[in-house]
Parts: C-alpha cells; structure tokens; sequence
C-alpha cells in the first residue's frame, strides 16, 4: 500500500466569508444631484437600512429625517412640504428640518419630547450628501469632501448622471479600487500603469492605458482616433469617488471627471451612481462638449452594468487567493475597514500612508498576444465569409 502525504500545494483553498455587518459605514454619502430634491416635494430614499425622507422648506434648505412619524409611524415621504416642515399624511404633525415637530394643529400643544432623527447634510457642486454615523456623532471638521471646480464653471458641461440598484454588498465596488486586471476583461481596456496609495481617508488609484487595438472602433469621417487615457481615481471616504480622467486622441486631450459613489441601501444592496462633466475646449465647443459628455456617461453605464453582472453571480470571499500582478486587495479592505469601527478603534494600520505599483510587465505582455490573437482571428473569419 502506498500512502500519499498531502503537502500544503496539494490543499485545496477554502472560501472564507464572514457574515455581512448589518453596520454601515461612517462618511458622508452622494444621494444625488440636489436639485431634484428642490421640487417642493418630499422624497423617500432607503438608506442605512431604514427609510428617509428628502425635502426643500420655503427657506430653501434641504433636510433629511427619518421617515416614520414619531407619533403613530406615518411615512413622512408620503406627506406634504408646508413651510419648512413635512407634514405627516397620517395625522399632519409637522416635523422642521431639526427634527423637532413644530406644530399639531388639532392640539393645544406640542409634547417636549416631540423629537425625530435630522440627518446632517450637506450640499456641494451640485450635489447633496448627508452624513452617517453609527455612533451619532457630527461630522468632523477634517472630513471632508474636496470641492470640485469645473461643476460650477461654464467652461465644463452640466453633470449627467446615473443610478441603479445593485443586489450586492457595496464592498464589492470599492474592491475595484486596487483590481487592474478585471479593467481589461470586464471593460476591455488596457492599463499599462497601475499604482494606489492609501492615507488618512482617501484610497487612489493612479492608471494609464491605451487603446486596445481589437476593441477599437474606426474615428469615422472627421473624427479623432483615441490613444489611450489618464487616471487619477479616489475615494474620499467609503463611498464618493472622484476621477480626474483625460483621454488621449491625435492631436488634443479631452478632460473629464467622472464620479463613481453609492450608498447603502442595506447590507445586501445599495444604490450606485455615476456623474460625469466635461471641459468645453476648442476641440470640443458648446453642444459637441454635452453629446460628448452623453457618449461617455453611456459607456460608463454600460461599465457599470459589466461590473454588476458580476457582483451578481460571484461569492462573497474574504481571503482572495492573489497572484503577483494582483493588487493589494487585503490593505484596501484594511483601510476600508476603518469606516465601519468606532472611531476609537481606528487603529494607525488602517490610516496610515501605503503605496503599491504593480510590475505591468507580464500583464502588457500577455495582453498584447491577446489582441493580436483577437485580430487574426477576426480577419482568418472575414476572409472566409
């Protein structure tokens, strides 16, 4: 009888996944463009795992409440704006965008205690975020968002801007953060330099590509071809990313920042959003610079609709088997990790400054065989036909 000896390469890798944290992240959050909140109506957002409400009083602030009325849990989405409170469709006790309720018409008075939870928020190149935090405190002064100077100047379009719902956990986007290599099978792009840097709150992702020659599509009549394109990528907190990304053609670059930013639904979905704007130039002059800007926020939709395909089908893993040409998923997830602790237990690993580039040697070179192989094949089929 022959006894084999299992080594450890004869062992077959576990999946490791923990269950999901019904905790959501600390930060603020993009709930979308402000001014379809500025409707005068109210609107329902679930998020966090409960619902809220979104409305614009007279004065002309936007307020976040939890939904359901103190009083008899009446859905204040589904009542109506009167003055600067939202007025409860149950038994129209009016709530004000501090949370206290202000008024009850049908009584002599209203109780001290007549109290729900404000959302703090906070409105910035057009945008409206509101601020989550397990532990109820405001938002440190330190937290911040950067500002974004080319959505308030007339020299860049208007943001166009995108949401869907995604049945995943949202770490599943931000593991995007560090994974060069799905960019070139998932969305058919071919990065030759690949690097993040993690510190304090902010996790970047710095790449540049070229076109992929199997992929490309012909400049058409006047047209310009694209080279390749830029990237600097970061999340400001857990959720908000901003892209500063430039695209390369014959003879001119085309600026544009994209945003990429979700929030929490609950621990199983989330609600993903894109915005993108684009630099008016010489090149690119009043309506070319706005169908520009739609072209490219169609193709980032259909990105994300790649991406979702996948987060649909895969399994939550925590302890991903990587190779060398992979990036550093697990200090990605250790600095995301920060956001769903209490403040007093950040520890100084998940803060502190960490940089990776990854060799791209081995991947431009398989890649090239790749699209040469898609090539001849493609033109072998065409001349059979």
């Amino acid at each position: 009888m022959i006894h084999v000896t299992a080594t450890e390469s004869d062992t077959i890798r576990a999946i490791e996944a923990e269950a999901i944290s019904a905790r959501f992240a600390r930060g603020w959050h993009c709930l979308g463009l402000a001014g379809r909140f500025k409707d005068g109506t109210p609107h329902t957002i679930d998020a966090f795992g409960q619902r809220l409400v979104v409305f614009t009083g007279e004065d002309g602030a936007v307020n976040v409440l939890d939904a359901h009325c103190r009083h008899m849990g009446g859905d204040l989405s589904q009542g109506t704006v009167k003055g600067n409170t939202i007025a409860c469709p149950f038994h129209d006790w009016r709530w004000g965008g501090d949370g206290r309720c202000k008024a009850i018409p049908y009584a002599r008075r209203v109780p001290l205690r007549a109290r729900t939870s404000a959302w703090p928020t906070m409105e910035q190149d057009g945008l409206l975020f509101v601020w989550n935090d397990p532990e109820g405190r405001k938002p440190p002064a330190d937290v911040t968002i950067p500002v974004i100077e080319g959505a308030t100047r007339d020299d860049w379009t208007d943001w166009l801007w995108t949401e869907t719902t995604v049945h995943a956990n949202c770490r599943e986007v931000v593991d995007n953060v560090v994974d060069m290599a799905h960019f070139f099978y998932i969305h058919y792009s071919f990065p030759t330099y690949f690097k993040n840097i993690f510190e304090g709150h902010t996790a970047t992702q710095i790449m540049k590509g070229k076109s992929r020659p199997d992929r490309a599509r012909p400049a058409g009549e006047g047209g310009a071809r694209m080279l390749g394109n830029s990237s600097v990528a970061s999340y400001h907190g857990p959720s908000f990313m901003i892209d500063e990304l430039t695209y390369h053609y014959d003879g001119f670059d085309m600026d544009s920042v994209l945003i990429n930013c979700h929030y929490p639904i609950d621990e199983n979905s989330f609600s993903l959003h894109s915005g993108i704007i684009v630099r008016r130039s010489d090149r690119l002059p009043g309506d070319a610079a706005e169908e520009t800007a739609r072209r490219l926020s169609g193709f980032i939709l259909a990105g994300f609709e790649q991406d979702i395909e996948i987060w649909r089908n895969k399994t939550r893993i925590d302890n991903p088997l990587l190779c060398e040409e992979d990036g550093p998923v697990y200090q990605l997830r250790r600095w995301y990790e920060q956001f769903y602790v209490d403040v007093a237990d950040v520890a100084p690993e998940m803060t502190g400054r960490f940089e990776y580039e990854i060799d791209t040697t081995r991947p431009v070179e398989s890649w090239q065989r790749e699209c040469a192989e898609n090539i001849a094949r493609r033109e072998a089929e065409g001349a059979t036909t």
